[in-house]
């Protein structure tokens, strides 16, 4: 593969839906209640290194250290995230070589996603330990780490920027993902476009569940020409067969979850809904567990991701299959739910490796590290598209996610078959997002 640094990429145009102007009022509402989905907490971050599996390539006896915010303690986990990036360091040592001949370590600090507090403790843990870059996996806090990181000129990569502290501005990070706007957007177009003028959606009963309903989701379905039901259901223990009961009431022809972080929800509720003869269309955010665990039953289920995923592996380009198979045995060593968090990590850690070994960054600094990453064009990313990090507006490099349907057991298509391009001035209107 050529340096990403000299590869061009053709612009793009975003599919367009309605008026400049309806879709820069949408967007300005999908701003407005994405500021809600961060939360609070408290735990303390503990650092440690992970350990590399396979033979390594790599040969160097000093290694290029990156942290990880690793979600793993707390209320909401994404323990994906850490077998992703541990299974992503064991492939990028034993097939890639690591970074000029150097391998790479990751060097995990434990999170709790909610909590301001961890990602403080863990940013001064990285500046001691010598990282040279930080990943954010799925953290809707990592924001806090942001001033002292930028102190110690650490910059912070990952999949996707769940803090919108960190998703509004560029400097100082690199997201290989979407901004979370891109997915909400992408997704209620792609069911538009799809066919589907009804859609009922399950949302926790609190205010940010219900203003991600009413302030995005509605009037994005207004705008779209599709019915948009919410359901409210109790933090604390839900009653999915009750809850599921309600969503088949309404008689939508889509339902499910349009934003969640926890695949044990995606799960328990599609069970439910199957349970009650639901027979529309489920939605499941992210998630992807449900698809294995329910085999045929899953049949007909949508979700939405940043990367190819394994289940719709023969429907990807040709180089992401290979890359597919290539990974599978590092995922399969490390114990995990193996779903797009973990697909994700894995990718966040191969590209950033393949990025600044094609740039011959044999003595990687913070410094060297995001100027390198800043100035990628043009970049075939290793499960995901073509990435553009030069905005200057944003730190995502790309705006386009996959929707994919379950078309058979374990199986998955890409809908419309590749991946889905929300509408560009609606994004332009979000801080960041574009």
């Amino acid at each position: 593969m050529d340096n990403p640094t000299r590869q061009t990429l053709e612009p793009r145009s975003g599919r367009q839906t309605g008026s400049a102007r309806s879709r820069a009022t949408l967007a300005s509402l999908v701003a407005l209640a994405l500021l809600g989905l961060a939360g609070c907490g408290n735990s303390d971050g503990s650092a440690s290194p992970a350990t590399p599996t396979g033979t390594d390539q790599a040969t160097g006896s000093t290694p290029v250290k990156v942290g990880l915010l690793n979600p793993v303690n707390g209320g909401a986990t994404a323990p994906g995230a850490s077998q992703g990036a541990n299974a992503g360091v064991a492939f990028a040592n034993g097939n890639l070589g690591g970074i000029g001949g150097r391998p790479v370590q990751v060097v995990n600090c434990d999170v709790d996603v909610l909590s301001p507090e961890s990602n403080i403790n863990c940013a001064n843990q990285f500046a001691k330990d010598g990282v040279v870059a930080v990943i954010d996996a799925f953290n809707p806090s990592a924001g806090a780490a942001l001033p002292i990181l930028q102190s110690a000129k650490i910059p912070i990569i990952g999949p996707l920027a769940f803090d919108p502290t960190l998703g509004s501005a560029p400097d100082s990070r690199v997201y290989f993902g979407p901004a979370p706007a891109a997915f909400l957007l992408g997704a209620m177009q792609s069911l538009k476009e799809q066919g589907f003028s009804s859609i009922t959606l399950a949302n926790l009963d609190d205010p940010t569940g219900h203003a991600t309903i009413d302030k995005i989701l509605k009037p994005l379905g207004a705008q779209l020409g599709l019915d948009v039901k919410a359901i409210y259901f109790p933090p604390a223990n839900p009653n999915f067969n009750v809850l599921a009961s309600s969503i088949k009431s309404t008689g939508s022809e889509v339902a499910g979850l349009l934003v969640t972080l926890n695949e044990a929800m995606c799960t328990n509720l599609f069970k439910a809904m199957v349970n009650v003869g639901f027979d529309g269309t489920p939605f499941m955010a992210s998630c992807s567990n449900f698809i294995g665990k329910l085999g045929s039953k899953a049949v007909g289920a949508e979700t939405y991701s940043s990367v190819w995923l394994p289940q719709a592996q023969k429907q990807a380009p040709a180089e992401i299959q290979k890359n597919l198979s290539a990974a599978a045995p590092y995922m399969a060593a490390e114990r995990g739910p193996s779903d797009w968090n973990a697909y994700a990590a894995f990718a966040t850690v191969v590209d950033l490796t393949r990025i600044l070994d094609q740039a011959k960054v044999s003595n990687p600094t913070g410094e060297s590290v995001l100027s390198t990453l800043k100035a990628v064009k043009g970049y075939q990313s290793f499960l995901g598209p073509q990435l553009d990090c030069t905005r200057p507006t944003s730190p995502n490099c790309t705006t386009e996610i996959y929707n994919f349907k379950v078309t058979a057991p374990n199986t998955m298509e890409a809908v419309g078959g590749g991946t889905i391009h929300p509408a560009e001035q609606a994004l332009k209107a979000v801080p960041g997002a574009s």
